[in-house]
């Protein structure tokens, strides 16, 4: 029956190397953060749009270099020394902090202190620093100077693998020619994806349906055989 009440079910997820899918949009990023032990002065940004798998990478960092992570808007509230104290931090979000006077030089400090401790720093955002829009000058330096890594944009491999894996996520079993289908045929971002998936997951829990071709069409303004 249509017009039932969805309820918000947990999406878990999947961030482990094993779940991480190796195409020529993200392999150079991949192997610049595997060699994070040779960074120029222990630091790396990597950027790329959302939803383009930086979170991901960042996470199959952590866990190689036992780092801890933070989200950039954070960083003005935490601990400092303490976050630093196990050599290796990733701060996400990095374009969050332009304007955040107390965040930005939190993030200063924050660097300071990994070179300090010969540590390693690796910064996500969604650009390079210098779209940041940085008020503090010598943070705005600092991070200018900063080796840079790239996601780009996703060819047919990645965005069929990253369309499998969100609905793995939300647990959605869907046909088997459904992602080939919606490959050819939706707008060619990760952002779309995320959003496309989360749409039809919507439709399917309040309409009470299978997600399928024909749902898939009516969402992209298209017919089941276009």
């Amino acid at each position: 029956m249509k017009g039932q009440l969805a309820f918000d079910l947990p999406i878990r997820p999947a961030l482990s190397r094993e779940d991480f899918f190796i195409s020529p949009a993200n392999a150079l990023a991949l192997a610049s953060l595997d060699g994070w032990r040779d960074w120029p002065r222990g630091k790396m940004v990597l950027v790329g749009p959302r939803g383009s798998g930086k979170t991901h990478l960042a996470h199959i960092w952590a866990a190689q270099a036992e780092a801890r992570l933070i989200p950039a808007e954070a960083l003005a509230r935490a601990d400092l020394p303490a976050l630093a104290a196990d050599g290796a931090v990733a701060v996400e979000d990095a374009e969050r902090l332009g304007g955040d006077r107390a965040a930005e030089e939190a993030l200063f400090h924050l660097h300071n202190l990994m070179l300090e401790r010969a540590g390693a720093l690796l910064i996500t955002a969604a650009g390079p620093p210098r779209d940041w829009g940085l008020g503090l000058a010598d943070l705005k330096s600092r991070m200018q100077a900063a080796s840079v890594t790239r996601l780009e944009a996703p060819d047919d491999a990645l965005l069929s693998a990253m369309l499998v894996k969100l609905f793995t996520d939300r647990q959605i079993a869907v046909p088997g020619m459904l992602v080939p289908w919606l490959v050819a045929r939706m707008d060619r971002s990760c952002e779309a994806a995320r959003a496309l998936v989360a749409a039809l997951d919507a439709r399917s829990l309040a309409e009470r349906r299978p997600i399928s071709r024909q749902m898939a069409a009516e969402l992209l303004g298209l017919t089941a055989t276009d």
